[in-house]
């Protein structure tokens, strides 16, 4: 009878166990619709996949009640049962890597973690579009990964940011892949490709179904987050046509157009008085007209509350909802569309149609998803499996992309890198160095691996000592004399210093740009008293003026590190140490303190002579610089020159010739009177030849800008008009070929905002070689 009873015992723990085993399957079975087994709703015409998506997204649309279209109008759309339609949450972060932050991601079940690549600044500083494209593909997957494992509650991942960099002092620049238009837009595509699972060139997504969804934000000119009076919600900026034409709109509109982004994300701010959310032209015109966007438009998050709440642009909050979805916005991050739609329908400042467009275009992106199809394990991208999340494939990823954007800055008489032989001992100093979440920057998600750059160099050196050296990142107080004892007892000292997202983050703008508190007077201590040079380890997204660093004799070496991501401390230790050769450079200006009289709230990207001021990123800015755009030593020496142009004289015959409207001598024509073929016709192909010239083989990117000959504010000082990388040998040389499109490489936007080409000579520059071009009209 006993032997029975343990029997039972044993059968009904089995059994209670098998089904939590099932519940718990059942639990993270990923959301979607259209479930086959379910009879009565998958034989909905929206549920088959064979008809064209337009027609599916009106079906279902056609079977919703009023109340059941205002819950889809907001990022966190519930299920409707008796359709069969899963929830949905559309935000989703996936910036450079999976995010914690959103509402859409899980890292509660057996997915703990994802693989974090460095913040975008640095992976920027590679230049290498193909590493851009590799790491998006990794994202997306391991994206996908998650929702098929059931710990990701929506495929729609609001990044990239491709707000160019502005003014160096906005906490989200470090979000950003730097100041230079052409190279942010390059970086999207790149980005929204691999994301949505095309291929590099683009084009294979031929049927509009996508691994991942893309979104370009923050729609537009919003790089102000929070300035002494000045908040993103309430900050009108005052943006010349001209300056929206070649700064602000280009990245965009590569997203758009070339990447083929499905979503586009309208900003906080005002432009010249019109909330973006709200602005007509900026989204139908431009997004959905010109620009052809195929996807859904969403608020930034509260945005369209704030339209009511703090811009005061609409008296009341039905009108915040009438403009926003008249202007052609489809989804509200936030709960004020959820509020009050219903409201502004009853009020007639809507129609139900105003409505069934934006849910239209939502629906349509979850059926490109595919999840309208059936149980998505059975589809397309339904076997990318947790495996693929933190695989070794992936980390290794992330530590080339460290490697190949730390930045060498300063390296006086060679100093880097260090013998490890001869290196017996470290001394490690600065109050983050043994910190790993430092290294993520925001919108960062969990790592597969945490190690700190501290951890990293004690593997190299295991008599490594370490000293905080400060209280904090903002160094309000600094155990000097402590430091220097540690330092002075080393034979060589590693300072990581810089900021961290407490100093720069999302609502937190820099009001100046030294290093904070007393961590210059504690680096000049510690460097006048070591027995040998020290090395200065910058950590930060946005840059600092370290220009007491670059001149003091002491400090042998700087290197910026941005933030790293998973696989910063490794790839720093292997530089330091000479296992990898820096070849990163700058994607953007370094500004000298000074810079910080300059208001951040004025927009202007020109200089403007009869006042001072002084314009804005290295495309125009007249003053001083700590270090220049496009700036990066290396181990070893490269030499550029001009081994052939195709061609240096450009005729522009026989088209209509326009005077400047900038009072300047100069005539121009506008690129709209240019057809393509003449476009194409004048196409330049460009071959660099590069050579190694010193002892160790590298990795890096040549860069190739275009300069007016004539110095002048209206026009740019010079523009990056190609970048590619090259790996070479020591001793080894190689040549690589630009093509050089006037119509887009040439042109400038006139006051009108119009693209222009002026007459005159121009100057390739690459390294210190140039080569001249001129325009004839």
């Amino acid at each position: 009878m006993g032997n029975q009873i343990t029997y039972n015992k044993v059968i009904i723990t089995l059994i209670f166990f098998i089904s939590l085993l099932v519940l718990h399957t059942e639990s993270i079975r990923p959301p979607f619709s259209c479930d086959s087994s379910n009879k009565v709703t998958s034989s909905f015409p929206f549920c088959n996949a064979a008809l064209p998506i337009s027609q599916r997204a009106n079906d279902v649309v056609s079977r919703l009640t009023v109340d059941e279209k205002v819950l889809q109008l907001v990022n966190g759309a519930p299920e409707i049962p008796r359709l069969g339609i899963s929830a949905y949450e559309w935000w989703s972060e996936g910036l450079h890597g999976v995010s914690r932050h959103g509402k859409g991601t899980l890292f509660n079940g057996t997915i703990k973690a994802a693989t974090q690549f460095p913040q975008i600044i640095l992976t920027a500083s590679t230049f290498d579009e193909d590493l851009w494209y590799r790491i998006a593909q990794a994202i997306g997957r391991e994206a996908r990964a998650m929702y098929n494992a059931g710990q990701l509650k929506g495929l729609t991942l609001w990044a990239p940011n491709i707000n160019i960099l502005r003014d160096p002092r906005w906490g989200r620049g470090q979000e950003t892949a730097g100041e230079d238009p052409m190279m942010v837009g390059k970086y999207a595509v790149a980005y929204v490709r691999g994301i949505q699972g095309d291929s590099f060139e683009g084009g294979k997504l031929q049927d509009g179904h996508l691994q991942a969804s893309a979104c370009c934000k923050h729609f537009i000119s919003q790089d102000l987050d929070n300035w002494n009076n000045f908040s993103r919600y309430t900050f009108d900026a005052h943006v010349l046509k001209q300056d929206l034409a070649d700064s602000f709109e280009p990245p965009f509109k590569s997203c758009v157009e070339q990447g083929k982004a499905s979503s586009v994300m309208c900003a906080y701010n005002l432009v010249n008085g019109i909330p973006n959310c709200a602005n007509f032209d900026l989204l139908t015109t431009i997004a959905r007209g010109q620009w052809g966007l195929q996807g859904y438009i969403v608020s930034d998050c509260d945005a369209v509350d704030k339209i009511y709440t703090a811009q005061h642009y609409a008296k009341e909050p039905e009108d915040a909802v009438a403009a926003t979805l008249k202007a052609g916005m489809d989804v509200n991050c936030g709960s004020h569309l959820k509020t009050y739609t219903k409201s502004a329908l009853e009020k007639k400042k809507v129609q139900e149609s105003d409505i069934d467009r934006a849910l239209h275009n939502l629906f349509s992106m979850r059926m490109r998803l595919g999840l309208f199809n059936g149980d998505p394990s059975k589809l397309e991208y339904g076997d990318i499996s947790a495996a693929e999340i933190c695989s070794q494939e992936h980390r290794a990823l992330a530590l080339e992309a460290a490697r190949n954007g730390i930045v060498l800055l300063k390296n006086s008489d060679r100093f880097l890198p260090l013998s490890k032989m001869n290196t017996k001992s470290l001394a490690v100093i600065g109050p983050k160095a043994n910190d790993s979440e430092v290294l993520l920057g925001n919108y960062e998600g969990y790592s597969c691996k945490n190690v700190t750059l501290l951890q990293g160099l004690q593997g190299y050196v295991p008599n490594t000592m370490y000293h905080p050296g400060c209280n904090f990142i903002n160094c309000t107080s600094a155990a000097i004399n402590e430091a220097v004892d540690i330092a002075k007892k080393a034979d060589y000292v590693v300072l990581v210093m810089g900021l961290d997202q407490t100093i720069e983050r999302e609502q937190q703008d820099r009001s100046e740009l030294g290093l904070p508190g007393m961590q210059e007077k504690l680096i000049t201590a510690i460097a006048q008293s070591a027995s040998k040079p020290v090395i200065l380890v910058l950590m930060c997204g946005g840059p600092v003026d370290v220009s007491f660093a670059k001149d003091n004799q002491k400090i042998g070496g700087i290197l910026w590190v941005g933030y790293p991501g998973e696989g910063g401390a490794a790839a720093l230790t292997e530089i330091i140490f000479g296992e990898h050769n820096p070849g990163g450079k700058l994607p953007v200006t370094w500004y000298p303190k000074e810079f910080s009289k300059v208001p951040m709230n004025d927009m202007r990207m020109r200089p403007v002579a009869s006042n001072g001021y002084p314009g804005r990123t290295y495309r125009f800015y007249n003053g001083p610089k700590v270090f220049e755009f496009g700036y990066g030593l290396s181990y070893t020496n490269y030499s550029y020159s001009f081994a052939s142009v195709s061609q240096n004289t450009l005729q522009f015959k026989n088209l209509k010739v326009n005077k400047t409207t900038e009072n300047r001598s100069a005539l121009n024509i506008a690129v709209s009177d240019i057809g393509p073929e003449v476009c194409n016709k004048a196409t330049i192909s460009v071959k660099v030849a590069v050579k190694n010239q010193g002892e160790m083989a590298g990795k890096h990117p040549v860069l190739l800008f275009l300069r007016y000959s004539k110095a002048e504010d209206e026009v740019p000082r010079k523009s990056l008009i190609g970048f590619k990388s090259v790996n070479l040998k020591a001793g080894e040389n190689t040549q690589t070929t630009f093509d050089v499109k006037p119509c887009e490489h040439f042109t400038r936007a006139n006051t009108d905002g119009s693209l222009v080409i002026d007459e005159g000579k121009y100057l390739l520059l690459v390294g210190n070689g140039e080569y001249p071009v001129t325009v004839v009209v």
